[in-house]
């Protein structure tokens, strides 16, 4: 379970092998066994012993700031695995498999992305042909995407051109799957123009978390990505492979609205937007949570949705150092 403290005033501590949640005069205990990871959304305070406990635990502490991105984490200190991971990773950016690697990324977001457009096509017949409009311009551009071939310094604006005429159809189609007055113009971040984008940056703040602590733990280097050019203090690789997750966020917002979980008072007002509340963060984290937590049939096995990015990450990894794992992997 992820532990989210989102009430200012909150007071972490440890008992044995317990947290100890402490909220005014109410207190928690929760087994540091039952916790993956201490998500703190707010004015909170930890004890060095519950810092120490976490690390013990493998526990990351991740710091988010109101739209849902992580600004700091508390982390083991001890490396993922050997840093021959991370220097092919390096290598392969410049190789014909960097460019392979980029395209499936990117290849099986369009592909997540029409899937669910065409799940929602059949439950939402009197947007059959809309939605059907939206689908076959993202099929043709998943083809146009499919084809680019080339250095991957030299195709990588084709490949982001068509990535974006691909996110403006898909979400000019989500669009038509809300209720009219929570109907957006554009995605919009920092802060989100809309509720929709308010509840969605959110979760995939949370979601940018997932991945970098997947990315960490299977000994990949966050800051080495293969699209996103390198930047200063950008984790170019967690933006990379968050593009195979992001459905997931999708799925949990468009299913709050559908199933009219969604309403003002989850909102704060801002000057140029909105921020979500300590209310819209629990009604979404719980069903994100759920979401996550969600067993699946995947790579021939039964495993926790949230739980693929790890193994994704770890497979990659030993395929690139050549310690592919079994067919069931």
């Amino acid at each position: 379970m992820d532990l989210i403290l989102t009430t200012f005033g909150t007071y972490l501590h440890r008992q044995g092998e317990m947290f100890v949640v402490k909220v005014k005069d109410q207190k928690q205990d929760v087994s540091a066994r039952k916790v993956r990871s201490i998500l703190i959304t707010t004015g909170a305070s930890l004890s060095t012993d519950a810092i120490q406990l976490a690390v013990e635990k493998n526990i990351d502490i991740v710091f988010l700031d109101q739209v849902g991105q992580p600004y700091g984490r508390v982390w083991h200190g001890r490396p993922g695995s050997t840093t021959e991971i991370r220097r092919e990773q390096l290598r392969l950016a410049d190789t014909d498999k960097g460019l392979s690697l980029a395209l499936g990324w990117m290849l099986r977001k369009l592909d997540n992305q029409v899937d669910f457009l065409r799940g929602a096509r059949q439950r939402r017949t009197r947007l059959s042909a809309q939605l059907t409009e939206k689908v076959v311009a993202m099929e043709t551009l998943r083809a146009s995407l499919a084809d680019v071939s080339g250095e991957l310094d030299e195709v990588r604006g084709t490949i982001m051109g068509l990535e974006g005429r691909a996110g403006r159809t898909y979400w000019e189609a989500v669009n038509l799957l809300l209720p009219d007055k929570f109907q957006f113009k554009a995605r919009s971040r920092n802060p989100a123009k809309d509720e929709f984008n308010c509840l969605l940056n959110y979760a995939y703040g949370v979601l940018y978390g997932t991945v970098e602590r997947a990315c960490v733990l299977a000994g990949l280097d966050p800051y080495v990505g293969f699209i996103h050019t390198d930047h200063y203090q950008k984790k170019s690789l967690v933006f990379d492979l968050i593009e195979c997750y992001r459905i997931w966020a999708d799925e949990t917002v468009v299913g709050l609205f559908a199933a009219r979980k969604v309403n003002q008072e989850m909102f704060d007002a801002l000057k140029n937007g909105f921020t979500l509340n300590k209310q819209g963060k629990a009604v979404l984290m719980e069903r994100f949570g759920a979401h996550l937590d969600e067993s699946i049939r995947y790579r021939n096995r039964n495993i926790k949705r949230r739980d693929t990015v790890q193994l994704d990450c770890h497979r990659m990894a030993n395929d690139w150092i050549g310690r592919a794992g079994s067919e069931n992997d």
